[in-house]
């Protein structure tokens, strides 16, 4: 059954969560059915915050999360009107104990985030101005690779992505604001970060240590 589309980090997770309580395993199929095809804001935020987790500090999923993320992000440039996935795409499921685990380890992140969301300058998330959204995603995808070398550094842009995410979902410009200007941080964060644990010096450590 295809519930409304959702319009806050909460409502997310409550739908995954749902999800989790009612099978063994659930399927990326599962969450597009349940989601809606039209839910590009939910597709970004949901494997952004899937990062943040443990699960996140497996080698290669960083990485697996941050491909799919820019799957979605190709469709919005495109100005397709709905989320399409290959098959193979969508049969990935991840186990429900796990997923329901994420979910509760999120809530207080959902929270705080919802709070701080209101449907403010709604014009940033329309029309144009997301395909300026869409290129943002797009460039810090393209930072997590090298970044997952260093621990959980990858959650720096992942970050930033689930705010955009989050900001299609409700709608809220003024997070898209908010979002290009920790994008700005987080990416010379990063670049210092991985300069400096490449070996240009000696010792590979960061200015700041």
């Amino acid at each position: 059954m295809t519930h409304s589309e959702p319009t806050s980090m909460g409502e997310v997770l409550g739908e995954l969560d749902e999800l989790a309580a009612t099978r063994e395993k659930v399927r990326m199929a599962d969450v597009l059915d349940d989601f809606g095809k039209r839910s590009f804001g939910p597709f970004i935020l949901i494997p952004a915050l899937l990062e943040m987790t443990p699960v996140g500090g497996i080698p290669g999923v960083p990485t697996a999360l941050a491909l799919f993320i820019a799957l979605i992000a190709v469709q919005l440039l495109l100005g397709r009107d709905h989320v399409w996935m290959p098959q193979f795409v969508q049969q990935r499921a991840v186990g429900s104990k796990k997923l329901h685990r994420a979910v509760t380890g999120l809530r207080g992140l959902g929270n705080f985030l919802d709070r701080h969301s209101e449907g403010r300058l709604e014009g940033l998330t329309r029309g144009p101005a997301i395909k300026g959204v869409a290129v943002t995603i797009l460039a810090l995808c393209c930072t997590v690779p090298p970044l997952e070398f260093l621990p959980f550094a990858s959650t720096i842009p992942m970050l930033a992505i689930a705010v955009l995410g989050l900001a299609l979902t409700v709608r809220d410009g003024a997070l898209v604001l908010a979002s290009l200007v920790f994008t700005a941080i987080a990416t010379a964060t990063g670049i210092a970060m991985y300069l400096n644990s490449s070996g240009s010096g000696e010792g590979g450590s960061l200015p700041f240590l």
